[in-house]
């Protein structure tokens, strides 16, 4: 871990957490950010805190772990740099969801909650001075920002060269305009509130990037429908023309967002949203191949891992009386490290020092064997979803989210045509 890393899991502000922009989120408007290295956190909205207070057992390992609830305020330091500050309720450090937003201590020493316990820093000074830099480094970008999203929006995707020499994973952090879009948005909305609040509680998810080094993530909008029944006429008519504009009403799945690292041409992708709805399903296809490629060949032995997830997942769903999972997207994600390809009928003795050049890279003679475990597909952003048992829900729906399921479906069967076709 290099010392810069260490320096911000070391959480810079007294008795609380600063909050850093999560680097791998590729699509979505709301902020997510980064509370450590294994947990994310998010504006908590009362339909999505339900949803997961109330999920049904055998949809838990499709979505993120929900970890609690914490208090987000919007601070400025001594030099006028804008910051999220995450606390604990009541100081209780043993329970982060007994948080009550009154009772934040004050700023006198700076710790870290680390094991659901509480470390002091003593030198708070040193701790200070780096974070005064980080900031001073931090506002200097910010224009260069502005300028990299309204280029991402114009190009909708992107192309970064990257450093081989240097680590990969933390080259996002400079090259994902999206999710420091999102980061920059979010503070203003919180400092255009800040004279009438500022207390805001988000909801702490498990950081479902965390175990790969180099997290290659497709996000998707699932669904044939993405208005909630709560929407407004305005909002409804905006969403059904974004659907029927897009793959949306002809397979029930969109691209949302996707970030891919190529080893094989040293360089991350980006491509977002507006692009994605652009996409006919020929291009829909086209993108997921795409999302499946290192920039040398296929990774095949992706597919099987992920249409047994998808499979899975379908069959769950399809059991899920009155859910209406609006608006919601489907991850997934694998770990876009090179790794060292074996033959797939080898012996074990027969690998050891096999090259990576000696790899038949257009026939597919050689590959990594995966495991279930190095891909996941992950359900996310539940603020619209609804179900019968919320209890004050105007509108009712009877049997399964037959949109979302249609999507997966046809997700399942594009996969498949891929995987077919780069087999012949």
């Amino acid at each position: 871990m290099s010392p810069a890393f260490g320096a911000m899991e070391v959480e810079h502000y007294s008795k609380g957490v600063l909050l850093e922009p999560f680097v791998h989120q590729v699509g979505g408007h709301s902020c997510v950010l980064r509370f450590n290295d294994k947990t994310i956190c998010k504006p908590l909205i009362q339909r999505e805190h339900l949803f997961y207070e109330t999920l049904p057992t055998e949809m838990r390992k499709f979505t993120p772990q929900y970890e609690g609830v914490v208090s987000v305020s919007f601070e400025e330091d001594e030099d006028g740099n804008l910051c999220l500050i995450a606390y604990p309720l009541n100081g209780d450090h043993d329970n982060l969801e007994s948080l009550d937003n009154s009772e934040c201590e004050p700023k006198n020493k700076l710790l870290r909650w680390t094991n659901k316990k509480t470390v002091l820093l003593e030198n708070e000074k040193l701790t200070k001075e780096w974070v005064r830099q980080h900031r001073k480094e931090e506002k200097m970008k910010s224009h260069k920002l502005e300028e990299e999203f309204e280029l991402l929006k114009k190009s909708e995707v992107l192309y970064y060269s990257v450093e081989k020499k240097g680590n990969v994973s933390s080259q996002f952090k400079h090259h994902n305009p999206w999710s420091m879009k999102c980061h920059q948005q979010q503070l203003k909305r919180m400092k255009e509130n800040a004279k009438h609040r500022n207390q805001y509680k988000f909801i702490l998810l498990e950081n479902l990037t965390s175990r790969y080094e180099v997290p290659c993530v497709l996000d998707l909008k699932m669904g044939t429908r993405q208005h909630g029944d709560d929407a407004s006429e305005e909002k409804k008519a905006n969403q059904i023309r974004k659907c029927q504009q897009s793959t949306s009403a002809v397979i029930g799945v969109r691209v949302c967002g996707m970030q891919v690292y190529q080893p094989g041409s040293g360089q991350l992708m980006f491509m977002n949203k507006y692009h994605g709805r652009k996409l006919s399903v020929q291009g829909f296809k086209e993108a997921l191949y795409q999302f499946f490629h290192n920039g040398k060949y296929l990774r095949r032995e992706l597919f099987e891992p992920v249409l047994k997830k998808l499979t899975e997942l379908k069959s769950v769903l399809e059991k899920q009386e009155s859910y209406r999972f609006y608006s919601s997207s489907l991850l997934i994600i694998y770990d876009g490290k090179e790794l060292q390809e074996v033959a797939v009928d080898s012996d074990p003795e027969d690998l050891e020092g096999l090259s990576e050049e000696s790899s038949d890279e257009s026939a597919g003679a050689y590959a990594y064997k995966p495991t279930a475990s190095s891909v996941d597909v992950r359900m996310i952003d539940f603020a619209h979803t609804t179900c019968r048992y919320y209890g004050e829900d105007s509108v009712v729906h009877e049997g399964q989210d037959t949109g979302y399921v249609f999507g997966l479906q046809n997700l399942i069967v594009i996969i498949k045509e891929i995987r077919d076709e780069s087999s012949e």
